[in-house]
């Protein structure tokens, strides 16, 4: 899933990235602590080279996050979808979430049942 997080009082993009990352992780932990948070990736659209998703005007940011997580016996992938945005919904409140991918994963041995999965966005 996407993300849009608001930072206050950032003197870079770079401190305002931690910031971000920090701050939903306080707010996934417990309840949701599984939950992978990285910066999100923008194209440059003049040489296509990847970029940090975020802008910082007057000191104040717009960061864009991913956030990945494991669904485990989701019976289709709009299923997974809810039941992620659910979880990490009821977490970060009154945050916009947006499901950009979802993959299904084979089963491993060691856990039973099929699972769906959110793959990292590049």
């Amino acid at each position: 899933m996407e993300s849009a997080w608001v930072v206050r009082d950032a003197r870079s993009l770079d401190d305002a990235i931690a910031i971000a990352i920090g701050e939903a992780g306080k707010r996934l932990n417990p309840a949701a602590k599984y939950v992978e948070i990285e910066a999100g990736q923008a194209a440059c659209p003049s040489c296509g080279e990847s970029l940090n998703c975020g802008l910082v005007v007057a000191e104040t940011a717009l960061v864009g996050l991913v956030l990945e997580m494991t669904v485990f016996r989701a019976e289709s992938e709009e299923h997974a979808s809810r039941i992620a945005k659910s979880v990490v919904g009821k977490a970060l409140r009154d945050v916009p979430l947006r499901v950009v991918e979802v993959r299904a994963v084979e089963p491993s041995s060691d856990q039973g049942g099929g699972r769906m999965r959110r793959p990292r966005r590049r």
